[in-house]
């Protein structure tokens, strides 16, 4: 069963002071990061770094709208995880998109840049995660935040590897490989998002 307390306490992890903290630092974590992705990637040419770069501003949104939606009831959280579900379903498609395109007309990517940005966000992820690892069991909203931040941390990893690669084989196709799988992990977690948030709807 999922712990629906926070720190020992019978308050539930939504209404706690502290997991309303962890939240805004993961936030503004996660926009910095954003900023520095996008602009690496697209300077770098890498389809994962632009991809990750997604990631993070979708994750800052994640984290914002549960920042909102915290005091409310049930049923408004259950629909915010909603939406972030479909949004995060969204981002996936348009990775997966994006990322065909580039089998077919991008270049070879910057392996020095990949990895060394690949490594600070890895970085970045890992310290979310730490502050996060306490509230990642609850409800659909609490859930979704976790998930997020889990799957950032994956990726970060791969486009690492994928930055070795390309360096070792002198080739486009690690890093497209890897934008394959976080359009993948991007997916796979939508869809667990809105279960979870659709079996919350019909309770509540």
């Amino acid at each position: 069963m999922a712990c629906q307390n926070c720190c020992g306490s019978n308050q539930p992890i939504h209404q706690s002071p502290k997991y309303k903290k962890a939240l805004w630092i993961v936030l503004i974590l996660n926009l910095s990061m954003f900023f520095v992705e996008i602009v690496m990637g697209v300077k770098s040419d890498s389809t994962s770094l632009l991809s990750d770069s997604l990631d993070f501003l979708g994750d800052s949104a994640n984290y914002l709208i549960s920042l909102i939606v915290l005091p409310m009831a049930l049923s408004y959280r259950a629909k915010a995880s909603m939406v972030k579900g479909i949004t995060m379903g969204g981002f996936g498609l348009f990775i997966l998109m994006t990322t065909i395109y580039r089998v077919f007309y991008g270049e070879m990517p910057s392996y020095s840049e990949m990895s060394i940005v690949g490594f600070l966000a890895l970085l970045i992820n890992v310290s979310a995660l730490l502050i996060l690892l306490k509230f990642r069991d609850g409800d659909s909203n609490v859930r979704s935040v976790w998930v997020c931040s889990r799957n950032d941390a994956i990726g970060n990893v791969a486009v690492i590897l994928a930055g070795m690669a390309v360096y070792f084989f002198q080739s486009k196709y690690p890093d497209l490989i890897v934008a394959f799988v976080l359009a993948f992990l991007a997916l796979q977690a939508s869809q667990e998002i809105i279960k979870r948030a659709w079996a919350e709807l019909k309770v509540s």
